[in-house]
């Protein structure tokens, strides 16, 4: 049985409705140890760049180069993936956890959820809460 067989069948009822494969954008903005793995493509990101740099690290590796880049993502980071409409982050959570990743999430709400995160009010809080705001 292939690993992604195995994992498939660990994706049961209870599986989807706990949501553990799922996070929100606070949530995971809200994380300390994490990668925001942005895998839209090459001109959606030159057109939509998120930088987080009060929130996390940001990787950006398209659907269609994660097999030749895969090491450039840490294990041991909780990795958020991100796209549009979630379509491609759940293709690609599917995968990293196939290739070992335990702590692979999908950021729920693309555009929209995100972007509601980053406004002023929201970032003067996570600054704040860094010690950084003023």
């Amino acid at each position: 049985m292939s690993k992604v067989e195995e994992l498939l069948k660990t994706m049961t009822f209870e599986f989807f409705g706990s949501g553990k494969h799922k996070i929100s954008p606070s949530m995971f903005l809200a994380e300390k140890n994490s990668i925001f793995l942005d895998v839209r493509s090459k001109e959606e990101f030159e057109t939509v760049a998120f930088g987080l740099a009060h929130h996390t690290s940001v990787l950006h590796i398209p659907v269609d180069e994660l097999p030749e880049r895969l090491s450039e993502i840490a294990k041991d980071k909780l990795v958020g993936v991100f796209c549009s409409s979630g379509v491609r982050s759940t293709m690609v959570y599917l995968y990293l956890r196939a290739c070992g990743f335990e702590k692979v999430r999908i950021i729920e709400g693309g555009y929209a959820e995100l972007v509601e995160e980053l406004k002023p009010g929201k970032l003067l809080k996570q600054l704040s809460q860094k010690g950084c705001g003023k």
